[in-house]
């Protein structure tokens, strides 16, 4: 098991050479935070990964140019307005944000990434993004993590950041990060955005394809309503001030820098299901004994999206036959007289049929904030875990308009 530790007050600017900040800049009508800044004193290398959704937010496909450079020194966040759905005129304004940051800051265009979040199909107001960069940059600190975390928040409840520490060859490393997200959270990508920072020395390839592997075990293992959104960017830079050797593919302490790297991610991605809109419930969901891992992953997803499955969660009911109707389904393939089914490890479901346990001790189980569900399909060795919520009026009330 790898040593690390968790930092007390953990952010995305408790590894070295990080600096941000977080302003007002007025593009959320009440007033609060909406823009922030988040600077690496040196360069940085780039691991990035994007939105699956073909409709692509402006921030996205710019940011998607910049980070094939290998090498970044900004990333600037805006919330309440998401710049998709913009055209032409979204482009430009994502890259005049990344212009007025290169600008003030002496950095190349090409060396400042970009992130919106917020209501879809109207434009930035430009002037007011150009005056926060102003107040950005006067503001930019070793202590502005929190500030930029509160900052990127749209319908979350809280800010969502942690930290962690972890020795390479004699080494201090921190792994830092800050995430927004609560709403239209589902796979490819959970519908968010993360910055994570870390001082390690790391290859640029390795970094990129760590960040890929990463990110499919945490933020793509969670999901709230099945939506997928325009904007999901998860970005790691690296700058290297924790002066440790070069971390590749043969360095002997590359797992354990991976191993902390998605127990941060882990976290924030836990962060963001727990303030899941409207939920009352966290799920830990379980497929195993499927065909494969993509049957089993198939069967997690087919399950995370059921509305009357969810519905059934917020009611306290174990509702095992909303499962089995959903595994029936789903494309996985499934045998009905050999699925077993479990909450909290009492079995509910024995080959498909009601087991011995009373649906009183199972109503109790799911009563908890949180629990787990856990389905042998008995087909194979495939295996998928998925973080998923109920479904209550709530979400509906939040949604019904923005």
């Amino acid at each position: 098991m790898t040593d690390y530790k968790w930092l007390k007050n953990g952010s995305v600017t408790s590894a070295k050479g990080f600096i941000a900040a977080g302003v007002a800049a007025g593009i959320k009508p009440s007033g609060k935070k909406d823009m922030a800044l988040l600077v690496s004193e040196v360069r940085a290398q780039v691991g990035a990964t994007f939105t699956m959704n073909q409709v692509k937010a402006a921030p996205v496909r710019l940011s998607m140019e910049h980070a094939k450079k290998g090498c970044a020194r900004a990333i600037i966040l805006n919330a309440g307005n998401a710049n998709a759905c913009t055209g032409l005129r979204g482009i430009n304004d994502a890259k005049s944000m990344t212009q007025e940051v290169a600008t003030k800051l002496g950095f190349k265009r090409q060396e400042v990434l970009v992130c919106s979040t917020g209501r879809i199909g109207i434009p930035l107001p430009l002037a007011k993004v150009k005056r926060g960069v102003g107040k950005l940059v006067k503001k930019l600190t070793c202590t502005g993590g929190k500030s930029a975390a509160k900052a990127i928040m749209t319908s979350d409840t809280y800010s969502k950041e942690c930290a962690a520490t972890l020795m390479i060859n004699g080494k201090t490393v921190t792994i830092g990060g800050m995430a927004k997200g609560a709403g239209m959270i589902h796979p490819n990508m959970a519908t968010m955005l993360a910055c994570l920072t870390t001082d390690a020395a790391i290859e640029g390839k390795t970094l990129i394809k760590l960040t890929a592997e990463c990110v499919e075990k945490t933020f793509n293992r969670i999901s709230v309503d099945g939506d997928t959104s325009t904007n999901d960017t998860v970005f790691v830079l690296a700058n290297g001030l924790a002066g440790n050797a070069v971390l590749d593919k043969n360095h002997p302490e590359i797992a354990k820098f991976e191993s902390v790297l998605i127990e941060v991610m882990r976290k924030l991605a836990r962060l963001i299901i727990e303030d899941g809109e409207g939920i009352s419930k966290v799920v830990e969901l379980t497929i195993q004994g499927a065909r494969n891992d993509l049957d089993a992953k198939r069967a997690a997803e087919t399950i995370a999206r059921s509305p009357l499955v969810k519905s059934s969660w917020a009611g306290n009911d174990p509702n095992w036959g909303r499962l089995m109707d959903a595994l029936g389904y789903s494309p996985a393939q499934v045998k009905e007289e050999m699925i077993d089914i479990y909450y909290n490890g009492l079995i509910g479901v024995k080959g498909g049929l009601a087991s011995s346990t009373p649906m009183t001790r199972l109503r109790k189980e799911v009563r908890n904030r949180n629990f787990s569900i856990s389905i042998d399909l008995h087909q194979g060795k495939g295996c998928y875990h998925l973080l998923v919520n109920d479904l209550t009026e709530e979400y509906v009330t939040l949604n019904k308009g923005e």
